[in-house]
């Protein structure tokens, strides 16, 4: 999994940008070297602060200023640059040199982002999570802005205030943060059916990652690929990770919240910085625009996938991130991804959702960047020429030479000017379009039954059983009965075994029938029955792909091994072990009853990651105690080391033990569940490595979730 660092043309882009203050001078914004930057500049050691104190007014008028709205959607993010390369031309489908080029290195900039929660929300939200990627190209920039689910809320922009002045905090009182589980959002998504794929989606294990690195990414609507010949096919595209999809439960996202609430923005950059550099594949689901009326769905509709069973992934290149930003705010906060960034060989569809993106994302980056020039900023800036007649504007940071700036022009003789399209312009593709001026929506959209059920239908046992729990939680946080009531009926139209299970949970009853119309995301003037959602159909009994058991289970690389000693643990046990795990590229943490080292059987001392007091086992992926009866025996004087393997257990992780540290295992509340295949005592390292590797034992579920802990 490890690249070497190459420098790309973004990289000598940014190094015109980047100052190194070691050795220089503490200075103005316009060089003026200072000799005090700790005192104003007074009518005496104890007067008035003068007007005139320039240094005072230039410091607190930046420090004033060092914070920008944040997004409106998608505030809390973490990113990273690196590049794409491609595996194979796809030139019989797109004319851009990304997908027919594959000597090119191209490259990027990726940014992974909650949706509902503000900037200094959870990592460990339940929630749908941002997949952006700017591709800088040689014929422009490029950027796939996108999630880690492959469906949307909603068919139309129109509805999207709606949808998230629903999700965001209760104008009222400002609560709750970062969650959906209240009643606002709950009336919306129980009055606006067409939101119930992308919410199961969220129910699942899917809204809660375990890793920014182990989650797909999705573009979410159709678009199209254009060919050289001017031929066009629909595409959806995919981003796969190669260490697989993992996410964890909702009750170590609880836990994780409060132990790190950076968990998923401190996992990128300590990746990252130690050389494991993720990796996604990018994969196409390529459809001829002869098959586009041959699905029992729209494609033009957002809140629709393509099962793969029905349209094969094509794997066509790789992304690697390999390099963590220099500064936060100058790359992760100030870049500005835009739908409309496209270049020649990639066009729009007419997606509704889609459309109204195009113009929405380039105006809230106006608003919050400050002015229209924010192309220009070093992370947003194209490495491919920019030339046009555009002018002046707030931070304007060009300098344009020449008395023209309008088209045509002779005075600049002609400049700059037009490409024909085989000297690389662009050229929209040319649909014929005969329809009437309408505010209405396609009866083809009205299908928000189906695909939920064969979302549900297409998962494990076990992950069944966390939708579930999901339901369960965010109906129970409710507080409006009728709303619950809603809930419950259209939950069971997706499955009335799922809807049993969690009206028992809220100690209700699916109701029979509801009083009045569900999907009110129609306009005044429709006909209300009309525009109800159909009943479901089933046209793919179930889409292997959609489960999470399905995913890889090939590396533990970048996996938190936590190791529990104490003075005297048995050395060679110890090392075995941790040279084993290091060796497949996993991370061991030595977790002791307090900081500073510990001491082997040996003599030889070792440095502490985490006293007992300061750690929680949620934030590991797996538990290994080596022998040594000393050591045993200050673990099971500490009690947090007991709830430590409480825990593990109840998480369904992989628990490894030599010799006297099976005591530590006998004292936890599943000592009778020791033949679990997933507890290896004095098994050796081989076996730990491939239960990591599975990720959970989820076969251990059941049992775990009826013993408190």
């Amino acid at each position: 999994m490890k690249d070497n660092k190459e420098t790309t043309k973004k990289d000598k882009q940014l190094d015109t940008y980047r100052v190194d203050y070691n050795d220089k001078a503490l200075t103005t914004r316009q060089g003026l070297k200072v000799n005090d930057t700790n005192n104003s500049l007074k009518a005496g050691p104890r007067g008035a602060t003068l007007l005139e104190d320039f240094l005072l007014r230039e410091k607190i008028h930046n420090f004033d200023h060092e914070r920008i709205p944040e997004r409106i959607v998608h505030a809390r993010g973490s990113a990273a640059h690196g590049y794409f390369e491609l595996y194979e031309s796809i030139e019989e489908y797109s004319k851009a040199g990304i997908f027919t080029d594959t000597a090119r290195k191209t490259p990027v900039f990726a940014r992974f982002s909650t949706v509902a929660g503000s900037k200094g929300s959870t990592d460990l939200a339940r929630d749908v999570r941002g997949f952006a990627v700017k591709f800088y190209t040689e014929e422009g920039t490029w950027d796939l802005v996108g999630n880690n689910m492959p469906i949307f809320f909603i068919q139309d922009a129109m509805k999207f205030p709606d949808l998230i002045h629903s999700v965001k905090p209760e104008p009222n009182n400002e609560i709750p943060q970062a969650a959906s589980a209240h009643d606002t959002f709950y009336d919306f998504v129980s009055l606006t059916t067409e939101t119930l794929h992308n919410h199961i989606w969220v129910m699942s294990d899917r809204g809660i990652p375990r890793s920014l690195r182990m989650m797909e990414g999705f573009g979410i609507h159709t678009f199209r690929l254009i060919n050289k010949k001017g031929e066009a096919h629909f595409v959806k595209f995919h981003w796969k990770p190669k260490m697989g999809v993992h996410s964890v439960t909702w009750d170590e996202a609880v836990k994780i919240s409060g132990a790190d609430a950076d968990f998923h923005r401190r996992d990128l950059w300590e990746a990252i910085d130690s050389g494991q550099f993720p990796e996604w594949e990018l994969g196409l689901q390529i459809i001829p625009e002869a098959d586009e009326h041959k699905f029992d769905f729209d494609l033009l509709d957002p809140t629709k996938l393509i099962p793969e069973e029905m349209v094969p992934v094509k794997i066509i290149g790789r992304m690697v991130l390999n390099r963590n930003p220099d500064n936060f705010f100058a790359e992760t906060e100030q870049v500005a991804f835009l739908p409309g960034n496209i270049v020649p060989g990639i066009d729009f569809t007419n997606d509704p959702l889609l459309q109204g993106r195009l113009f929405s994302y380039r105006d809230t980056q106006l608003s919050r960047l400050g002015s229209h020039n924010f192309h220009q900023l070093p992370i947003n800036k194209s490495i491919a020429p920019v030339h046009n007649n555009q002018r002046d504007g707030h931070m304007q940071m060009e300098i344009p030479k020449g008395n023209t700036a309008y088209f045509p022009n002779s005075l600049g003789g002609g400049c700059p000017y037009l490409s024909s399209v085989e000297e690389g312009g662009f050229e929209s593709y040319q649909e014929r379009i005969d329809a009437d001026k309408i505010r209405s929506r396609s009866e083809s959209f009205s299908d928000h039954f189906s695909q939920p059920a064969l979302f549900y239908r297409s998962l494990a046992s076990w992950e069944k059983n966390h939708v579930i729990g999901a339901y369960s939680f965010e109906l129970g946080k409710c507080t409006h009965d009728h709303i619950k009531q809603r809930m419950l009926w259209l939950i069971a139209q997706i499955d009335e075994a799922l809807a049993n299970e969690v009206a028992g949970n809220l100690g209700m009853k699916v109701p029979d029938d509801i009083e009045r119309p569900i999907n009110q995301a129609i306009g005044a003037n429709a006909n209300v029955e009309e525009h109800q959602p159909k009943k479901k159909k089933i046209y793919l009994e179930e889409s292997p792909e959609l489960s999470q058991a399905h995913t890889k289970f090939e590396t533990i690389a970048t996996r938190k091994i936590a190791f529990l000693v104490s003075d005297g643990f048995h050395m060679k046990d110890f090392d075995a072990m941790k040279k084993a795990l290091e060796a497949e590229n996993a991370v061991v943490k030595i977790v002791a009853p307090h900081g500073g080292t510990v001491v082997c059987d040996e003599k030889m001392e070792y440095k502490v990651d985490a006293a007992i007091m300061t750690t929680e086992s949620v934030l590991f992926d797996a538990i290994y105690i080596p022998g040594g009866k000393k050591s045993v025996a200050a673990l099971l004087n500490t009690s947090k080391f007991t709830k430590f393997i409480n825990e593990g257990f109840k998480h369904c992780k992989a628990i490894a033990a030599d010799d006297e540290g099976e005591l530590l295992i006998d004292a936890s509340a599943f000592a009778k569940y020791k033949k679990d295949k997933a507890i290896l005592i004095n098994k050796g390292a081989k076996d730990f490595i491939a239960a990591i590797a599975k990720h959970r034992n989820w076969e251990r579920m059941e049992v775990a979730e009826k013993i408190a802990v």
